[in-house]
């Protein structure tokens, strides 16, 4: 059990169970499966109870009971997490609170730029309610068609939009929240200026549910591209594609809107486990990038990729490129991308990082990074892919291919050791944007200042003093 909490018993259950009401709690074991799996299958808890309130009124009265009663709470979005933060533990002490039927976009104010939404919303469905109203809600990222937006401003999360538009932290102007103790805080203002004290709403965005529970936000939006253009670039090296980035953003300045870096072996991954995914070049190359210009007219885009490839492969940057020539080529380019995660686990164990350093230091980081994998595990596989422009590697060795999935993914902690000291010694950073969770929650000690952790634990004790809000997470 975690924390030492009692068990819920049966009374608590019924009493939480009344305020939801039909439908809204699940307690028999098939349907309170998916919400203790982590999708990797690399965590599994246990609950007695998943809770779906369909308001914030009902999500406040939870709380309060559990606070009286302390009761852990572990919120869920959509559950994609892969540093474990939205899984209970298997105390069977833990009640999973869902926000997935609070679920709405309840407003859009086009002048303002601003939308407001319910927490449980599916990213995908806000993203598309923008584009009806001519506008673009920016945030991109691989699960968009399962993940909430309450977990995206809870984790931070980033994403391939990082570069122009900055991450989740950056998208959001205002917050409701539900405290531990049952309180809510109505922060729902769409304002870009609000001096008027601390930025409370930046306190629970990344938190990771640790400090109170997001229903609903006013989010960011921006006026529509009118004018993209998706290239997918071979490239001999990383050095040579971070010299790429420099020129892109010389010429094109904010209206380069991603640069994706991904090696071979992901691009070999994804046309094997994933059906209908062709080679988008002639030839093999060691890497490639997948860029994107966006404007506001076609007339400030011109041939603005034309030529900065032309320049490119006049200076020995570029080998082989194709600029998309439809939306649809676009989109199978993008699939690429979106696919290297899922097309990793049919290959076996794979031990994630979640590393940004500075951009300048990218390219000796992967080369540390390999060296000193490939010569604790011989015969590993390096997938280092992410976003260059912001600096964050998703570094996933893969066991070597025919080993034993169990006995490599034991050394987890091993080969998180030399790839963080690496990143550490570089000054980067352990997470750059899945959060801590409970896969970094211990190793992030090794990293942060006392005077840091001091910090975060007297924000945790001021908000959530019986530590009932996502125990055994984060710190």
């Amino acid at each position: 059990m975690s924390n030492g909490m009692a068990e819920v018993n049966a009374a608590l259950i019924q009493r939480l169970s009344d305020i939801v009401g039909p439908g809204g709690a699940l307690t028999e074991p098939a349907d309170v499966e998916p919400h203790v799996v982590e999708w990797r299958d690399l965590y599994r808890g246990r609950t007695p109870l998943v809770l779906r309130p369909g308001s914030t009124e009902e999500v406040s009265r939870i709380l309060a009971l559990c606070n009286e009663t302390r009761t852990p709470v572990v919120p869920q979005g959509g559950n994609t997490s892969l540093v474990g933060g939205s899984i209970p533990f298997d105390g069977n002490d833990e009640v999973v609170l869902s926000l997935s039927r609070m679920n709405r976009v309840l407003e859009i104010d086009p002048l303002n730029d601003t939308m407001l939404v319910e927490a449980g919303t599916v990213l995908a469905n806000i993203q598309q309610a923008a584009d009806d109203a001519d506008r673009l809600f920016p945030l991109r990222i691989g699960s968009e068609g399962s993940c909430q937006i309450g977990g995206n401003l809870s984790t931070n999360a980033g994403g391939v939009a990082v570069l122009r538009y900055g991450n989740a932290r950056d998208l959001v102007l205002g917050l409701e929240v539900v405290l531990a103790d049952g309180r809510v805080w109505n922060g729902l203002r769409g304002l870009r200026k609000d001096n008027t004290g601390y930025d409370l709403k930046q306190l629970f965005v990344g938190a990771e549910g640790t400090l109170g529970v997001i229903t609903r936000a006013v989010l960011k939006l921006y006026p529509k591209p009118k004018a993209q253009r998706t290239a997918f670039v071979a490239v001999p090296g990383v050095r040579p594609a971070l010299d790429l980035f420099s020129l892109a953003r010389g010429i094109a300045g904010d209206r380069l809107t991603a640069f994706e870096l991904m090696p071979r072996i992901a691009l070999d991954m994804v046309r094997k486990n994933v059906p209908g995914v062709t080679d988008p070049l002639q030839g093999r190359h060691p890497w490639y990038v997948l860029l994107e210009l966006s404007a506001a007219r076609e007339s400030d885009m011109g041939t603005m990729a034309e030529d900065l490839l032309a320049e490119a492969m006049e200076k020995g940057l570029v080998v082989d490129a194709t600029i998309a020539a439809s939306e649809r080529q676009s989109k199978a380019l993008w699939h690429i991308r979106e696919e290297i995660s899922g097309a990793q686990k049919p290959e076996g164990g794979s031990i994630k990082h979640d590393i940004s350093v500075p951009v300048s230091k990218m390219a000796e980081f992967i080369e540390r990074a390999d060296a000193a994998v490939a010569a604790l595990i011989p015969g590993v596989r390096s997938v280092a892919f992410g976003h260059v422009g912001d600096g964050n590697v998703h570094y996933n060795p893969l066991q070597p291919a025919g080993a034993d999935k169990a006995a490599f993914l034991a050394r987890w902690q091993e080969v998180n050791d030399l790839v963080h000291g690496i990143a550490h010694d570089l000054g980067g950073s352990i997470s750059a944007e899945h959060g801590l969770g409970r896969m970094k929650r211990e190793e992030i000690l090794r990293y942060k200042s006392d005077v840091e952790m001091a910090m975060m634990r007297s924000l945790k004790a001021t908000l959530d003093p019986n530590g009932i809000l996502n125990p055994g997470k984060t710190i």
